[in-house]
């Protein structure tokens, strides 16, 4: 569930309010979004993974509320954790180029090792 929109990080930008599935956002009068319908956010982390400023926080507690302090989750390196763990942003290492998941080996053919004519 959403939990937190940093106002010191925020660049107004407007993109969470854009993409969130659920309306959860409205924007605020001095330009940072303001968490309105916390109780419809879906915790699927969309509105965390486009904040370009890592200025949003999504608990994977998706059925009531957690009490945060955004001081902890930016000194634990949480706050916006989400967006760097999926590797979006300038110079992150995308998620699929580190996954070892033998998930996908399971559902391909496996490879030819010859060349064919």
């Amino acid at each position: 569930m959403i939990e937190v929109v940093s106002a010191d990080r925020c660049v107004e930008c407007g993109i969470c309010v854009k993409v969130c599935p659920t309306n959860v956002f409205d924007a605020g009068p001095a330009g940072v979004p303001v968490i309105a319908r916390q109780e419809d956010c879906q915790t699927c982390f969309i509105c965390e993974a486009y904040c370009p400023a890592d200025a949003l926080y999504v608990s994977p507690q998706a059925d009531v509320p957690e009490p945060v302090v955004e001081e902890e989750l930016i000194a634990s390196g949480t706050l916006g954790s989400w967006r760097r763990t999926i590797g979006w942003g300038p110079g992150r290492t995308k998620l699929a180029a580190v996954d070892q998941t033998p998930f996908i080996d399971r559902i391909l053919p496996p490879r030819s090792s010859g060349r064919s004519s």
